[in-house]
């Protein structure tokens, strides 16, 4: 999406930076896991298909793809941070439909491909950047999102994507059995007062 193309959010643990094309072999990498796959409901694509697609999701207005990693011992300053950053996973949002239209939502999906990184609290983190950079009144467009349009769909199986949501405001709210998955959706009753913000700066490619 434009509105992140030259955009990272920093946090204490992790940084989200705008998928570029110096990160597209290492996510064709990941993306030829079976598991990864199955996990993500994913077709494999050549590594060739894989760089159009990153220019693609760049340009367009309905898709925030961020690139989730993890902080080294950088300075704090950007470029020194940038250098110092590990390639976990990636967090999206995919802007479904016209605005206006009352069918309107925008789809929360996650991936911790590292397991090294997995249940270390790293994707609940990514999601409240991600959550809160979309939802800000002061958010660049085509954002921000009404975070009563906020979905995500989820494998009837898989529990612990289930908790998390829950723990971020989410609670199920369709099974649709032909697909073996839950519908979750925002519910501002009894969501936390709020989520964890990443500081805005500058990303340029290394």
């Amino acid at each position: 999406m434009r509105a992140n193309e030259n955009t990272m959010l920093v946090g204490d643990q992790i940084v989200l930076v705008p998928y570029r094309e110096e990160h597209v072999a290492k996510y064709h990498e990941w993306m030829a896991s079976t598991e990864l796959q199955e996990l993500t409901a994913s077709e494999p694509l050549t590594l060739e298909e894989e760089y159009e697609m990153q220019r693609k999701w760049q340009q367009d207005e309905d898709k925030l793809t961020f690139i989730v990693c993890a902080r080294g011992d950088g300075t704090g300053e950007s470029q020194d941070l940038q250098s110092a950053l590990t390639m976990i996973g990636d967090v999206n949002l995919f802007l479904k439909g016209d605005r206006a239209d009352p069918e309107f939502e925008a789809e929360v999906e996650i991936m911790i491909a590292e397991r090294a990184y997995r249940r270390r609290g790293f994707a609940a983190t990514a999601l409240q950047m991600l959550l809160s950079y979309a939802t800000a009144p002061d958010s660049p467009r085509p954002l921000p999102v009404p975070k009563e349009r906020l979905v995500v769909r989820i494998g009837e199986k898989n529990e612990p994507s289930m908790r998390l949501f829950e723990k971020l405001g989410f609670a199920i709210t369709k099974r649709v059995a032909v697909f073996e998955e839950v519908e979750m959706r925002f519910q501002s009753e009894g969501a936390p007062g709020s989520w964890v913000a990443g500081e805005l700066r500058p990303y340029s490619s290394l």
